[in-house]
């Protein structure tokens, strides 16, 4: 959080990575291991503004009036859904708390697509949840803990996309590397409904879940490429559950093994043992394409497989992040090795490098 002059708070909240356990995530107390990255959206509050306004890059500005259970946009053709979720979520848990209704307004920046408006798969949606929710917390005096930032903006993300894992509004909110598991999401729903937020807040449902730190690999640098074709989340996921549902796809043998894929590099990681760390990473490869296989999803394109093969050749390990289907693939390459070569490679086969660093949250006060 940064104070501004005038009063305001700028919140810079990062983006994400799936480094191992996607698609298995989707299915409660699965785990997989995410990172957060120093790319990602910045949320300015302006605590003086004379109307309840949300400003975004390339969408029409949206002015807003509280009500008992939530907000009221007003107008309906806003495609800022998550912001309007997550404003939704904090106006019921200002009202239980008995705190005084304030005018605001929110701009929100993404840096978390192309130039050309083309997203890289970082989780724009997650962060910029993540984000209205820290700022207006905060605006509010909320005093939420990082826990308490994550299930709130899990309940906003779910309101929205009821079948999200919530993986990446987990490394938005907690920065680093970390171990995650969804918690009972669908249980999640049925109870809000009804209860308070602050029932909610407490639920059994969140015991399925999990948000462990784990440390950067060892000896190991993270290095991310991007194809340039965005991929569409939601739909390959679905894609691969009509798969399942139909038989396609053998799905507790793929729970096994990834488990088992993600179970070998958190326990690499944690022993900051790097060479167990790619091979488990090479574990994970093959349990997506399997997967892939089975479900006749195209998760590895032809793009990823060229850009995991070239870093195969040089002794490292890759595979693509998050769905698939596009968008980036993940790498762990020596630390000192030829990255400017690498990238190099990259880039004559039609690979984009990403200058990303991991991001660390360092207390309240980190902004990025």
């Amino acid at each position: 959080m940064t104070p501004t002059p005038n009063g305001s708070l700028v919140v810079r909240v990062p983006g994400k990575l799936f480094i191992a356990g996607e698609y298995a995530v989707v299915t409660p107390g699965e785990p997989a291991v995410l990172v957060a990255v120093d790319m990602g959206i910045t949320v300015a509050l302006d605590p003086v503004a004379p109307v309840r306004t949300v400003r975004s890059r390339g969408y029409r500005t949206l002015e807003w009036t509280p009500a008992e259970t939530g907000i009221v946009p007003a107008h309906a053709d806003h495609d800022l859904d998550y912001v309007v979720s997550a404003l939704s979520v904090l106006e019921r848990l200002r009202r239980e708390r008995g705190i005084a209704s304030r005018v605001f307004a929110l701009d929100i920046d993404s840096g978390l697509d192309h130039g050309s408006g083309r997203k890289y798969g970082l989780g724009s949606s997650a962060a910029v949840t993540v984000g209205v929710v820290r700022a207006v917390g905060r605006h509010l005096g909320l005093d939420l803990t990082p826990t308490e930032e994550y299930r709130l903006s899990m309940l906003a993300t779910l309101a929205v996309a009821p079948d999200a894992s919530g993986g990446d509004v987990a490394a938005s909110t907690m920065g680093g590397w970390i171990l995650y598991r969804s918690p009972d999401r669908r249980r999640l729903l049925e109870e809000s409904a009804d209860a308070a937020l602050s029932a909610l807040l407490g639920s059994r449902a969140w015991d399925l879940g999990e948000l462990t730190p784990l440390p950067a690999p060892d000896g190991l640098e993270l290095v991310v490429g991007w194809t340039g074709h965005p991929a569409s989340t939601r739909s390959l996921v679905s894609a691969v559950q009509s798969a399942v549902i139909s038989g396609a796809v053998d799905h507790e043998r793929f729970l096994d093994e990834s488990r088992h894929a993600v179970s070998m590099l958190r326990d690499a990681l944690c022993a900051a043992e790097g060479r167990e760390a790619q091979d488990a990473l090479r574990q994970a490869r093959a349990v997506l394409r399997e997967l892939g296989r089975q479900s006749g999803v195209e998760i590895e394109t032809a793009a990823l497989g060229r850009m995991c093969d070239i870093i195969e050749g040089r002794g490292g390990a890759a595979k693509p992040s998050g769905a698939g289907g596009g968008d980036c693939g993940v790498a762990l390459v020596d630390a000192d090795g030829d990255r400017a070569s690498l990238e190099d490679d990259w880039r004559a086969h039609g690979i984009h490098p990403l200058p990303l660093a991991v991001w660390q949250r360092e207390g309240d006060d980190r902004v990025g």
